[in-house]
């Protein structure tokens, strides 16, 4: 019989004693709000209006430098930690305007991104850095997504909305990175089980990241069954998939790192960013049929994304084939979020097309 999911979360090999005191933010801490960020909200926020004025006034007092000003590190932090410091992540200012927002009567509520894969490698496992923003309804208008991370996000990319046990899963697992790459074991332990249960038991990420924190203190037996818990609870999960593959290399298996690796590149082809990412890499080498190969492929998964239809355009461009490129900027064009955007593009096909150029 193999290592059980609460074995794992016992954390018995690990050394820590299930009762070890270990000092962590409460979940009601986590979007509590400051005296100090009262009073923010009533000397720029003017509860009286109406939705769509108290969410401007919300947003340019956090936004303006003279009055708040944000800046980002990568650090999560609660609601009150981040407005003190003004600075976190992406989770830390959602959390934040969450808090805020819901405070002056808005209906404030986390998002899940599918932003482009963030992956950084550290001491031989991977972590995929997500991203969160906010959604507010508004009565009388459409609904408005907050972010933070305004120069990254596109209307394009795909969004949904969260319960607050699912934030609080975010914010207890990267927490537990955090910890854990710090050597405070039993902490990072005390993370990865709160996002587990408050995520219920289909959060991947931290029975991903659990995995690593068994690696770490060498027990690979546990590490890979974390790791395949996180499949079980995601079967898309390609941290999880990338860390087996390394751990079944370290462990001299080639099979399983073979099979395993079998499984990453056919879920990172799937993925229409990464395609992208390829198609752009071609068209840097004036591969252009292997570039327009993959933004095909990356169109008919994400048909609304502006830059992939620019870049068709600009490797048929490449081949010769004005008329093919002239459409497929035209779509560029068409399917961009914002009229300067599309002003934007506009200008770029003019130049593009007299000149006959390229340009990235």
């Amino acid at each position: 019989m193999g290592i059980t999911p609460d074995e794992l979360l016992a954390g018995a090999s690990l050394g820590v004693a299930k009762d070890a005191p270990v000092s962590l933010v409460g979940e009601q801490d986590v979007l509590a709000l400051s005296p100090e960020m009262l009073a923010f909200l009533d000397a720029h926020v003017d509860r009286k209006g109406s939705d769509n004025f108290k969410l401007r006034q919300l947003i340019s007092g956090i936004i303006d430098a003279d009055t708040f000003g944000v800046e980002y590190d990568d650090r999560t932090r609660t609601a009150s930690e981040t407005f003190r410091a003004r600075r976190g992540n992406c989770l830390s200012f959602s959390s934040m305007f969450v808090a805020m927002a819901r405070n002056v009567g808005l209906r404030a509520r986390f998002q899940e991104v599918d932003f482009p894969p963030d992956w950084t490698l550290d001491r031989d496992t991977y972590v995929l850095n997500q991203h969160v923003n906010v959604r507010v309804d508004l009565r009388g208008a459409a609904a408005r997504a907050v972010d933070f991370n305004i120069g990254d996000l596109k209307a394009s990319y795909e969004m949904w909305e969260i319960p607050d046990t699912r934030a609080l899963a975010h914010y207890y697992n990267n927490i537990g990175v955090e910890r854990m790459q710090a050597g405070d074991t039993a902490s990072a332990l005390s993370c990865f089980r709160r996002a587990i249960a408050d995520g219920d038991r289909q959060f991947s990420p931290a029975w991903t990241n659990l995995g690593t924190l068994y690696l770490r203190n060498g027990h690979p037996p546990h590490a890979e069954a974390a790791y395949l818990q996180a499949l079980k609870a995601s079967d898309s999960d390609l941290v999880a998939m990338s860390n087996l593959v390394r751990l079944y290399e370290r462990l001299g298996d080639r099979e399983m790192a073979a099979e395993y690796q079998k499984r990453v590149i056919y879920h990172r082809n799937r993925n229409p960013y990464y395609r992208y990412e390829l198609a752009r890499r071609a068209y840097d080498a004036q591969q252009y049929d292997e570039a327009i190969g993959h933004l095909k492929f990356a169109i008919r998964k994400r048909p609304n994304d502006d830059e992939f239809y620019f870049l068709m355009g600009l490797s048929y461009l490449g081949k010769g084939d004005a008329q093919a490129a002239r459409r497929w900027l035209a779509r560029a064009e068409e399917v961009a979020a914002t009229d300067a955007l599309k002003r934007r593009y506009s200008s770029k096909i003019d130049t593009l097309l007299r000149d006959g150029g390229s340009q990235h």
